[in-house]
Order: C-alpha cells, then structure tokens, then sequence
C-alpha cells in the first residue's frame, strides 16, 4: 500500500458528504488502507467517533481539517487543508474551528492562522484552492506571494494534484509543473472524498440539494460535476498519478508524520479558588459542618458519622472542588431567590449535598444511600443535576461562565438528524416528487418513535404498494435510506453545561452559541470521555409554576410560603390524591396516575414516593398488589423475617434500587459499594454475571448464618426485580416537588389556577383544560380586559382575568406597547386606543382579535358594534396622527347584532375556545325541563344508558383490521370534555351527523377504557333537525301495549325509544294492568314520522298516540 487519503469529509460537513464515519473505516479497511484522514468543513463534530473508529479497525487516524482561509486583500474565502502532526498541532486545529465558527463565519484570517500553524502541514486543496484560483485566473505572481506566505507560515506546506475528471483540473495539470518548480513546493495526490461509493454520487447530490433548498431539476442548484468523489482505491490513485509518483509517496510521509493521540479519561475538574492557606478538602469540611449545624441545630452522632464518611470518600475520590463548585452556585441561587428542586437523580442520598443546601432532602429521615451516588469501588465522575425554574436556567448558567470564564464553561452541542419521515419529506421534495405524494409518502411512515426506513417498509403493506412498481417512489425510498440518520444540523443540550480548568479550547472545539455562552463541538458522551465535567442545569416548569404560587398567595393574602418547609401530614393535600384531582401536579396528573391514586388513596408522603416508582412499564404489574396490601387485603409475606424492616415500608414490594443493596448489606454482608456494583451487575441480566454474582451473594448469606435455601430465593427475588427497582432518592425528590403542588392546589386552589393558566400560555389545549377545571372548582374566568389585564394570568377578586398574550394574532411586542401607553393613563375608546398606539400595532387583524375576545368590552359598546368600527378606527387615526386635533374624533357604528352562536363563534376565533358562553348554553333550560344531564352528571353513573347535550369538537374516522370505518370523537358541555366513540354499527347509521362544530343529542353508556371515561355512543341527533323542538318538548307519546304480548313488545318498543332519542316524554299503557306508567326523561323521543311509524308497526296503528 503506497498510497493515503488525506481529504475527506465526513456527514459532519453537515449536508455536504454523505460519508457515515463508521461506513467509511470500515471501506478504507476493506481497502487496505493503514491510515485514513478527516477533514470536515471548518468543524471538528466527527473527530471523537472518527478516532475511536479507526483505532477500532487498526487504522491510524490523522485529524484534520478543511478551513476556510479569509483573504483580506480579495474579501473572501478559500479552503485550505490542514492535518495535525501532534498534539500541538491537534489543539491548534481545534483553536482554528473554534475561532471560525465563534469569530469570523468568513473564515479565518491569515494573520490569526499563523498563531496557530504550530505542528500543523498544510495542503492546498485543489482547484478551490486560493493559490489555483489565481493560477486559473493567469495571477502568477499573486500565486507565488500566497505560496511563499504559507511555506513560511507552515513547517511543511503541499500543493494537491487532483484528477476528479473536470476541466479547472486539467488546465491545472498544465500550469501547475512549472509553477512548483519555480516555487520549490512538494506535491500530493488527493481525492477530495464525499462519499464512499461511486453509485452514492446521487445520494451526494440529493444532500446538496437539501441543504441548499434547490431541486434536482434547477440547473443552477449546487453540485460536483462528476462521480469521481468517492473512496478510491490504491491502485486506482496510483494508476490516476502514475506520472507524478512523488505525489503518491509524499501521501504516505504526511500521514507517517501525523501521529496524534487524544488522552481519554483525564481528569479536567476545574478548580474552586480557595485562600492559599487552605485546601478544597479543607474548605468542603469546614462549609458541611457549618451547613451540619444549620441543617440539624444540635447534629447526633448518626450526623457527625455519616458527614465523616461521604467526606473521607469525596477526599479520596478528589472531587472535593466539584462539591465546592456546585454548593457556589447554588447558593447564588438561594440569595438570589432562584427556586431550586429538591433534589434529582442520587445525589440526593448524600448528607454533604444536604448539608451544601444542593438538595433538601434529608437522606437520614428517608434512608437514602451515599453509595448510590457514589460508590468508592467505582470510581465515576459524581453527577448532580439541578433543577431551576426554566425562565431562569439562564441565569445561572450566565453565573457560572461569568465566575469561572467564558472560554471554561460551555454548553454542549446535539444533532438533530434526518429521521424516516424527515428523510422522505427531503428527498421526495428535492426529487421533484408533488406536495400532496410527499404528504401520502410521509403519513404512511407508522407514527412510532425511533422507527426506521426499513421496519416502516416491513410494518406498512400501504407503505410497500405506493413505493412498487413507481420508479421513482422507489428511487426516492432507496435514496432516503441512505440519508436516514445523517446530522442535518446542530443545537444545544436541553440541560449539560461543561466546565474546565483550563481553557476548553485546549480539549474541544467550540462554537457560537446564544447568551455569549459558547457551544462544544463534541456532543456529551464525548466530553465526558475525555474526562470533562459535565453538569445538567434542567429548567423545569413546574418551579416556574411554584414560584408563580408563591407569589400570587403572597399578593392576595400577605402570607409568605416556605415551599422547603410546607408540613407534609397535610389532610387536604391527601384528600386532593385520593380523588385524583391531579391536573397541574408533577408526575401526577395522568389519567392511569390518577386511578391508582384513586384507589390507593395515600394517607403518607412515602404513599407519593412508592406509586412515582411503580408507575413504569414493568413494575406497574405490582400495584394492585401494593394497593391491596396498604389496606389490608392482602397478607404481606416476607422470606425471611430479616426483610421486614427494609421492605415494610412498602408493603414487602421491592421498590427501589436501595432496597436492594441493602438486602445484599444486611443478609449478605456486602459493604454498601459491593452491594451497588451487585445491583447494577444483575440488571444487566447477563447471564454469566448472575451465575458469579449468585454464588458472592449465597457465599455471604452462609458466612451470616443464612441457610442455603433462603439465600437462594432471596438472590432470586433480587434478580427477579433488579430492572423494576426505582433510584429511591430521584423518587423522593421528585414526589417532594409533586406533594408541594398537591398542598397548594388543596390550599390555594386559585392561586394554583391562576399560576398553571399562566404556565399553559401558548398552548391553547391546555388552556380550555385549566379554564374548564377552574370553572369546576368554582371560580370564574374573566375575559381579557384592555384596562386590566396584563401578560399573564392574575386574579381579581375571587376570579381569574385572562391574559393578554394568550389572544390570538397579539405578539409580546403589541401587548408591551400597550402596556406601556396604559401606564400613563386609561384608554376612553376604540378611536383613541387606535391614536396611541403605534400603527404597526394596531392593524384590522389585531383590533378584531381585540374586540371578539372581549378585550374592548371596558368602552361599554356591543362587540358587533365595535367590530364595525374598526376601519373607521384606523382611517381616525391615521389621519389624527398627521392631522392632529384637527381631526374630529369618529363615532361608533350602530347596527343589527350578530346572532348569539356567530358572536361565540367570533369569540372562538380569537381566543381559540369559547369563553364566556358556550353553543350548548342556550340549552341548558331545555335540559333542565327534560331531565338530560350534563357530561358532569352523566360521568358519574357508568354503565347505565343516558344522553347528553354536547359540541362536537373533533372527529377520527378509522378503519378497523376488517377495513370498516367507525370514529373517535370528542365532545363537550360548558364545563366538560370526553372522549367517544361510534363502532362500526352505529357509524354507519349517524355517519352523516358526525361534524365538527356540531350540537347533538347524543345517546349511549359510558365504560372506564384505558384508565379513561369513555362515551360508547348509540345515537347521535343533531338538535337543529330535531323539529320546532321548543313546540314540541311538552309533548307527549301514548302506547299501549295489548295485554297478550306485553313483555315481548316492551323490549321491542325500549329498543325504538333509544333509536329516536329526543324530547317528548313518552307514557306506556299496560292494557293487561289498565296502568300508566310515565317512562323516564332518559327515555324520551323525538316523534318523528320515522319513530312513530316504528312503534306503530310494532303494537298497531290505533296504539300509538301523540298529544301536544
């Protein structure tokens, strides 16, 4: 092998090669070759995975580089390659890509790339190369000029001869001899790799497309002109270079010279800055016991002992700095009044993180354990992952950069990629496919998280019979397969920040991020490989949430809620659990929580912590169990009586991880690191591993006086619930966060709504759903008010006023605009809230969302009035604001008023929901009179046959396995919503009636599926078909049943009344008794010709009457 590639770029030029980094190692294996390049576009994203690769398959990597070099003298860019030769040169390409992409997107500067040409060779690229270009371009002595300023720049600097079969090449070949003679530069053949394969040329192609927005047809789209961009071979290279075979050899030397390696596992923990006359062991102790005495006031020796040993190990371990860092941090939060969780993960099972006031969770009260946080047998980075209010995360991050430097502290950069459906949408669209093929192409992909290409092929016979026997959807499927998975483009970790000692640019490349905090260029499994701290700084909502609680109770009543300190033997809190009123409360609030809350009905905190553990695939399957057991259904049984005390607590159920490890303490005598790795060793479920760790387990157990038998059922029992068990410290502290909630909902219930409305702005679903249960709860929701209301949701009196910015079409910039003018004084009415405003703001659009959502309702004129204002308004203003008082001031509109359902219907429009009414409103006196009750009511009584006044507001039409159609719908009254469903029988009778917008009778039974209510519709009856229904709601239907077959046509003509649900009371004459009998409301009909037909065939034309 004489020969080696020394330029390619990898799906890491994002869009712009297809060559997957795996892929091409395991080609240039195949190959032959001994070392191979990367030299991605001004990023460094695939050096990690690249490295591990090609040590994996015996390769030796050289690490590159393709930088953009900005010319000053000609204002723009030119590529130029650059390999490292060692670990100097290495850090200097990492400087390089991370001053393109922080400081100059153009490209680097010349000035600035001679700091930084230490331990690098340098290779012009080709006929992109500034020094080609000028040579294209008959600039000889330029040339010369950028040549000799690199050979001086540069130890080693190579002109590349290409032949990749395009024209600029082969004037090259011509000029390019007597210019290296002339010049004294060495040359080096390259083939400028972007994709491995000669017949992924397409694929190539279809990328830059993507990227670029063209399509395969525009002549003008982005594209190499041959197919010669692929991995080539040795003998192919040689054979292309025969005449220059110095190019070939010189190859080999240049990767010879690159041996770079990249030290994993070093420990980068930065420094916390202590007085010189102190250590970080020191300072750590002397702030715990500090905290120690804070926490507990007089600590016991449980305390001192505990505290003692989590810092003995945390000194041994080093990682003294990383708990003085964390501790620093949060206690700017803390006098900042930054809300901070609880606790998350394991570190809340250690005292010094309590102490620190890191967690509040007190891991002596709740027998949480350090060594699941940090086990001296194994030695890992600690991992304390804090949560803040997520309109905060910011400023804490912006803390930490500020505290230890803008070039330690980064946050960490993730890849969003070409998923199926992506992948299909961008190749269909660059392929020429039409919009409405590309949506079928798309929907046909099943909708399941992580699925790909080819299972969706395999899965979808739909799927398989659009793509056969169709050229081209076959091509485009074949093309996206190639795609699928590929890097599109980059974003930043939802939670990880990095911090360094040094200088991050001496071990990862950075790049712009938002906030002058940067971004790494290596994702998080990389950083931390290389023995980097990463932190997770998690936003949560539900802090925002509480914070915003907190607040509203202290406006409204003075008081001031200790949320660390809320008493935790609440009644009302409990009883708010067992209902399952958990809407808003964290990790509590689905429909299956609130069932099993319904029916475990917690009395105790730990009740919280066991069912947040159960409720997972897997250990779901023991809650009835652990239910029935609370109550004393069940007869809880133990192995052996040693496990009552570690298992009583939840009712002999395995719960948490913990309860493992100290089973394997107590009975087998493991230290509590030994009985860690034993857990995360039979979770693994190997089962060479079992086996080993059977007989450790079994070998304790003996030595501790345990017969064999028990020993060998209690390792199965722990074998058995391994993967269920719940890390008990994560548990405790998220379930503190869900109790917090639960207490102020009980509590301060509008305070609670208020602050979730709030939290919900943006998100219209969620909006009807909160403004549905406040409703419930009693309180009303005021419509937005142009003199009141502000951003968010606040209260006024004993209600809600709506917020601002939760109106459709109305920005922040508009509310703010307005808030402002309003703050020096009231608006009088439309045409001077017109005036006032700047005119960008106050458009058609803007004012009639104004007006139906009844923010103008405070200028006492109707909404139709106002709404045909509104171009009177504007043509006021505009010329007011040239004219001035000049301008006499316009009047309102008088006119005939909307009808009550197209003023709702308005109303729905801007604020996406109906607010201040509801369509089914101007029923309600009418379901009174005929004793139909509302979806409230009719929730209550499951099983049974009822009806219900709704709103249609939306409709699923499936087909089932046997390709009949049948429908899922939702409905609602004025405080309710629920789930329906017609199967196929009934859809295809009221299939016509199923419309959105929709007001009907509905009829059926209500059944618990899924742990949901759910509404098995048997007829549906539009209310506006139902006849002059307010004539006709007094009347009443008269059948007589003839005495001989009075029960048999009972059950006939009950099956009638359900089939014609309506509002005529129905009364049944029982000839045998001579007795009336007035059937239920339930029962009523709508006495059509149709319905009075059927009973009439059924018990004769003279024993149907109706009376009116």
């Amino acid at each position: 092998m004489k020969f080696v590639h020394l330029q390619c770029q990898t799906v890491f030029s994002l869009l712009k090669s297809a060559c997957k980094i795996d892929e091409l190692v395991v080609r240039a294996k195949e190959l032959g070759f001994s070392s191979l390049a990367i030299t991605d576009e001004n990023v460094m994203y695939g050096v990690i995975p690249f490295y591990k690769a090609c040590k994996k398959h015996g390769i030796q990597p050289v690490i590159g580089l393709t930088a953009s070099i900005f010319s000053e003298e000609e204002e723009r860019s030119y590529p130029l390659v650059l390999l490292a030769e060692n670990e100097i040169g290495y850090q200097n390409l990492l400087k390089i890509s991370s001053s393109i992409m922080t400081k100059s997107k153009e490209g680097i500067p010349k000035k600035w790339l001679a700091h930084y040409a230490k331990g690098l060779i340098a290779i012009s690229p080709g006929k992109d190369g500034e020094i080609e270009q000028l040579l294209l371009e008959d600039n000889e002595s330029q040339a010369e000029e950028v040549a000799r300023t690199y050979q001086n720049m540069f130890g080693h600097f190579y002109m590349s001869l290409q032949h990749h079969a395009i024209q600029d090449e082969l004037l090259l070949q011509e000029k390019l001899p007597e210019f290296i003679s002339r010049v004294n530069i060495p040359v080096v053949a390259t083939n400028d790799v972007r994709y491995i394969n000669q017949s992924d040329a397409l694929v190539h192609e279809c990328l830059l497309s993507v990227e670029s927005g063209t399509k395969m047809t525009d002549p003008d789209r982005p594209r190499l002109k041959t197919d010669q961009y692929y991995l080539k071979s040795s003998d192919e290279m040689e054979a292309l270079f025969s005449h220059a075979p110095e190019a070939i050899q010189n190859t080999m030397k240049i990767a010879e010279r690159c041996q770079v390696e990249i030290p994993f596992h070093v420990n980068q923990l930065p420094k916390f800055p202590v007085s010189s006359n102190e250590t970080s062991d020191i300072y750590l102790r002397r702030v715990c016991e500090e905290g120690l005495r804070k926490r507990y006031g007089a600590p016991k020796e449980v305390h001192i002992k505990r505290l003692n040993h989590e810092l003995n190990v945390i000194s041994r371990m080093g990682f003294s700095d990383y708990f003085l860092i964390v501790w620093d941090f949060m206690k700017y939060a803390h006098e900042n009044h930054i809300l901070t969780g609880p606790g998350r993960g394991s570190a809340a099972g250690s005292l010094v993180s309590y102490v620190l006031e890191i967690t509040d969770i007190d891991p002596i009260e709740y027998d949480l354990l350090f060594e699941r946080f940090l086990n001296p047998e194994r030695v890992t980075l600690p991992d304390i992952d804090i949560d803040f209010p997520d309109v905060r995360r910011d400023e804490m991050i912006r803390y930490v950069k500020d505290k230890y430097g803008q070039l330690r502290v980064a946050q960490i950069v993730t890849f969003g990629t070409l998923a199926a459906k992506a992948a299909i949408r961008d190749i269909a669209r660059v392929m020429g496919l039409p919009p409405r093929d590309i949506d079928i192409f798309s929907k046909l992909i099943p909708s399941k998280l992580g699925i790909t290409l080819k299972d969706a092929y395999e899965e979808s016979q739909s799927l398989r019979e659009f793509i056969q026997g169709n050229l081209l959807h076959e091509r485009v499927f074949e093309i996206a397969k190639r795609v699928e998975g590929l890097p599109r483009h980059t974003s930043i970790h939802a939670a990880g920040v990095i911090m360094s000692q040094e200088p991050l640019t001496g071990s990862v490349a950075i790049q712009e991020g938002h906030n002058d905090v940067y971004v790494t260029q290596y994702p998080a499994d990389a950083l931390e490989e290389l023995g980097l701290l990463k932190m997770d700084f998690l936003g949560l909502r539900n802090l925002t949430l509480l914070e915003n609680i907190v607040k509203f109770i202290a406006n409204k009543t003075g008081k001031e809620i200790d949320i660390r300190n809320l008493p935790l033997q609440d009644e009302k809190t409990f009883q708010l659990l067992g209902r399952g009123d958990t809407t808003g409360v964290f990790q509590l609030e689905s429909g299956g929580m609130r069932n099993v809350l319904r029916g475990l009905k917690p009395n105790e905190f730990e009740d919280i912590v066991a069912v947040n553990s159960l409720y997972r695939p897997g250990p779901m399957e023991q809650i009835p169990t652990f239910i029935e057991s609370k109550h004393g259904k069940r007869k809880i049984e133990y192995l052996h009586p040693d496990l009552n005390p570690i298992l009583e607590r939840t009712y002999g159920v395995i719960v948490y991880q913990e309860q493992i490890m100290q089973i394997a303490s107590k009975l087998a005598g493991f230290s509590l690191g030994e009985a860690d790795l034993l857990r995360r060793a039979v979770s693994k479920k190997n089962r060479d591993i079992l086996d080993q760790e059977r007989k450790h387990f079994v070998q304790g157990c003996l030595q501790n006086g345990y017969d064999e038998t028990s020993a060998e059922k209690i390792y199965d029992l722990i074998v058995r619930f391994a993967n269920y068990g719940f890390n008990r410290s994560h548990a405790v502290a998220y379930s503190m966060i869900g109790y917090q909630l639960a207490y102020l909902k009980a509590n301060y219930t509008l305070e609670f709504m208020t602050a979730l409305l709030s939290s919900a702005i943006g998100n219209e679903d969620k909006i009807v759903q909160y403004i549905r249960e406040t409703k419930r709860k009693g309180f009303h929701v005021l419509p937005p008010s142009l003199q009141k209301s502000g951003y968010n949701f606040q209260i006024e009196g004993n209600a809600i006023r709506y917020s601002l910015l939760s109106i459709r079409n109305i920005g922040m910039a508009t509310v703010t605009a307005l808030l402002e003018e309003r703050e020096k004084k009231m608006f009088e009415d439309l045409f001077e809230f017109c005036l006032r405003l700047p005119s960008k703001f106050v458009t058609e659009r803007n004012l009639e969302a104004f007006v139906w959502s009844g923010c103008f309702d405070d200028f006492g004129v109707s909404r139709t009035n106002l709404w045909k204002s509104i171009k009177g308004a504007l043509e006021y203003a505009n010329l007011a604001r040239d004219l001035g008082d000049a301008v006499p001031k316009s009047k309102y509109v008088q006119g005939e008023e909307l009808s009550f359902i197209e003023q709702l219907n308005k109303e729905k429009e801007a604020l996406g929901f109906y607010l201040s009414s509801y369509p089914t409103a101007q029923y309600v006196k009418l379901a009174k009179e005929l004793e139909i009750p509302s979806l409230a009511q009719a929730m209550r009584h499951k099983k049974k046959v009822q009806r219900a006044i709704v709103y249609i507001t939306s409709v699923r039409v499936i087909r089932t396995k046997k390709f009949q159609k049948m429908a899922f719908i939702t409905f609602c009254d004025q405080n309710d919503e629920m789930e329906a469903v017609l199967f196929p029988e009934t859809y295809i009778h009221f299939s016509d009636k199923l419309q959105e917008g929709a007001i009907v009778l509905v009829d059926g039974m209500i059944e618990l599926r899924n742990h949901k209510l759910q509404w098995i519709v048997n007829g549906l009856y539009p209310l506006e078909e139902m006849d002059v229904y307010e004539e006709k709601k007094d009347a009443s239907v008269y059948v007589k049943l003839p005495s001989q077959y009075e029960k048999k046509l009972l059950n006939q003509v009950t099956k009638i009344l359900f089939d014609y649900s309506g509002f005529a009371k129905v009364l049944i004459y029982y000839e045998k008794e001579h007795k009336m009998v007035q059937l239920s409301r339930s029962l009523s009909i709508h006495p059509s010709e149709e319905c009075l037909g059927a009973l009439r065939e059924i018990v004769g034309e003279e024993n149907v009457v109706v009376k009116i």
